[in-house]
Order: structure tokens, then C-alpha cells, then sequence
């Protein structure tokens, strides 16, 4: 059964409906936008939510050394990584602890990647949607994200069949994560589509 992560927890009330509706992941968005965190709020924020669900820190072209920090912080679980990324670099990563989670925008997929899981993005936080249609079908850990929403999350789900479903400013209302689509959008993820 796909997993799903929301993205971009800022406020205490996202975290308890994260909990609330079972999410599998939650993320923390470490790089400069609207989501954007300090390591002080992750931190509180992740004292808050349910042990079963790991913490995701997001980053654009951060340094291994300071994602390592806010890992050793007890901050995150898991680092994606957007922008350029050398294999040495996730390789340290790995080392230390950290599952590595490699962005890519669109159909330039790098399957030589060595990330533990691969994300195919529509790009940063444009809240488009992919054709799913061209998303290819790989024998790796693929995480899709970018415009997803309650209403065409199960639809995704059916023709990507990813292992990961990420979505952040589809399950707001006004801006703010909204209790009721991060519910629907998990249920509708998860719930099983007869072909």
C-alpha cells in the first residue's frame, strides 16, 4: 500500500492532524520559502508527533555537514534533497544514519541515483501537476509529488503506483494545513482502487 508524507509542518495543530490521520511521513522544510522552519520549531515539532511517523528534513543544496547537524539535533529522519547532490555527498549521508531521499524535477529521472528513495517533483512548490502518464515506471522507491490533492490523489496512485505520495500546499486551506483534506487526502491515497 503507498505511504504518504505531508509536507511543510509548521504549526503545532499540523502536527496533530498529521497524527490524527496516520500519515507515514512528516516533513520539516529546512530551505528558504513560505514553509520554511527553524531548527528550534522543528524540534518541537517533531517532540509532538507520533513515533511511527518519521520526519522528513527538506533542502536545497544544503551542505552534508549542516543537514548532518539537524539530523544529530534529533530533528529528522529522513533528508530530501533538492538541487545538485554528488553521490559522495549522499554517501555521507547514508553513513551517519540518514535515509536520502533525491529530487528530480519532471522526467530526468537519475536511476544511477544513489538516494534510497527518488521523488519526480512537477518543480518547487509550483503546485502543477505531472503527467502522470509520462512519469516512468522504475524498479526503485519512487516518491510522487507536485499538485496532488484529495480529489486526484487515488487517480495518481493508480497509474504512477508509487511507493510514496507527497503533497504540502494541497491539503491547505487560506495557506494553512487544513485537518480535514490532510484526512481525506490519506484515506484517498490509501484506499484500495478496483481497476
Amino acid at each position: 500500500m503507498v505511504k504518504v508524507k505531508i509536507c511543510g509542518l509548521m504549526r503545532e495543530a499540523d502536527v496533530i492532524a498529521v497524527n490524527a490521520a496516520e500519515a507515514d511521513y512528516a516533513g520539516f522544510v529546512f530551505a528558504p520559502s513560505r514553509h520554511q522552519v527553524s531548527l528550534e520549531t522543528a524540534l518541537k515539532l517533531k517532540s509532538l508527533v507520533d513515533p511511527s511517523i518519521k520526519t522528513v528534513g527538506v533542502f536545497v543544496n544544503e551542505s552534508p555537514d549542516d543537514i548532518l547537524a539537524i539530523y544529530q539535533a534529533g530533528a529528522i529522519d529522513v533528508a530530501q534533497l533538492h538541487g545538485k547532490s554528488t553521490p559522495e555527498e549522499i554517501q555521507k549521508l547514508q553513513a551517519a544514519g540518514l535515509e536520502v531521499i533525491q529530487v528530480f524535477e519532471r522526467q530526468s529521472i537519475d536511476l544511477t541515483s544513489q538516494a534510497d528513495f527518488l521523488m519526480v517533483d512537477s518543480g518547487k512548490g509550483s503546485g502543477q501537476l505531472l503527467n502522470l502518464k509520462q512519469v516512468p515506471h522504475i524498479d526503485r522507491p519512487l516518491i510522487l509529488a507536485g499538485g496532488l490533492s484529495p480529489e486526484n490523489v487515488s487517480r495518481a496512485v493508480q497509474i504512477v503506483q508509487p511507493a510514496i505520495v507527497d503533497v504540502s500546499s494541497g491539503v491547505e486551506t487560506n495557506g494553512v494545513k487544513d485537518a480535514d483534506k490532510i484526512s481525506r487526502f490519506i484515506k484517498n491515497a490509501k484506499e484500495e482502487v478496483l481497476l
